[in-house]
């Protein structure tokens, strides 16, 4: 069976050919493995290395940048998915951000986040900042590509993250665990721990550089699948966004990270998100005459509010776009 799509950027700009594969990816698989990106590696093993630079900082020094649910950005090591404790710990990052309506029937809102930075890392901060700016462009040269694809210019999507984006840069450390699930558990199964439970990812696309340590898992045909990481490639999953604006013509996919026994792991994730002012609905330019449009509009500061509450406490069943599904 043929694994995860493999994309290139270079050729992707007006090839019709690659517009057509990228295309495919997104509606067959909604992950793919990008080459020809642009960052080489010297650039990428900069960013291994400043990794492992600060999860090794001792706990008290990481714990002192702790994010919270009035700051959204810093460490973490309590994360919850679908409700359940991860086995991870996560520095996450972006823009500092003003308050945020928050969804119907919740009076907290999300409160504005000021980027936390550890002592004693010099050269930390400049190199995620960088990064930061590396993903972001790769990101606006897909959305070119998507936007074609659903019937748009090239720029048709940028407006909604322009300005006022709101995407984050995360880090990931996977600590080894004595207790790890099997790699064939059912989702929702509990006969072990999980890097990251399953889940989809509520913005447009994530940009992911893995390590060379297997973990990442999608849900392809019914069944879990090794995403294997690739020398020099980035690791792209599109998410709940893209669902919405292509009226489900490609669906963002359910995937999950095994926890490992054996190895620890080490992963950045780039979460390419719209700005909160952004209302998304299915686009008309890719809607097939007579299909009945499948979502309300959603908007995307009070999604993200009741998301982000419940990366802290179990508030019940989290929030998704099927709650917005035209029935």
């Amino acid at each position: 069976m043929p694994g995860v799509p493999v994309i290139s950027l270079h050729e992707l700009s007006g090839n019709r050919d690659r517009l057509d594969e990228l295309d495919r990816a997104c509606r067959e698989w909604g992950f793919f493995q990008l080459v020809d990106h642009g960052l080489d590696s010297a650039r990428l093993d900069v960013v291994h290395q400043q990794m492992r630079r600060f999860f090794g900082l001792p706990g008290e020094d990481k714990r002192r940048i702790q994010r919270s649910a009035e700051n959204a950005w810093g460490f973490f090591d309590r994360e919850l998915t679908k409700n359940r404790p991860d086995w991870k710990q996560i520095f996450d990052f972006g823009p500092a951000e003003g308050p945020v309506e928050s969804p119907a029937g919740s009076s907290a809102p999300l409160v504005g986040s000021h980027p936390q930075w550890p002592e004693g890392l010099p050269g930390f901060q400049a190199e995620m900042e960088a990064w930061y700016e590396d993903c972001e462009a790769v990101s606006f040269r897909l959305l070119e590509g998507i936007a074609l694809n659903l019937g748009l210019p090239a720029g048709g999507l940028e407006k909604a993250f322009r300005p006022g984006g709101t995407s984050f840069l995360r880090l990931n450390y996977y600590p080894r665990c004595a207790r790890p699930a099997p790699a064939d558990m059912s989702a929702g199964g509990n006969a072990g721990e999980l890097g990251i439970q399953h889940h989809t990812d509520a913005g447009a696309l994530t940009i992911l550089l893995q390590d060379a340590q297997p973990g990442l898992q999608v849900l392809h045909e019914e069944r879990w699948r090794l995403v294997e990481p690739m020398p020099g490639a980035l690791t792209v999953n599109i998410g709940d966004v893209v669902q919405v604006w292509s009226n489900d013509r490609y669906r963002a996919p359910l995937h999950r990270v095994l926890a490992s026994a054996e190895s620890s792991r080490y992963s950045s994730a780039f979460f390419f998100n719209p700005s909160y002012a952004t209302d998304y609905a299915p686009l008309g330019s890719c809607l097939d005459p007579g299909e009945p449009i499948r979502y309300r509009p959603i908007n995307w500061g009070q999604f993200r509010s009741g998301r982000a509450a419940g990366d802290y406490a179990d508030y019940g069943e989290e929030i998704q776009i099927e709650h917005f599904r035209v029935q």
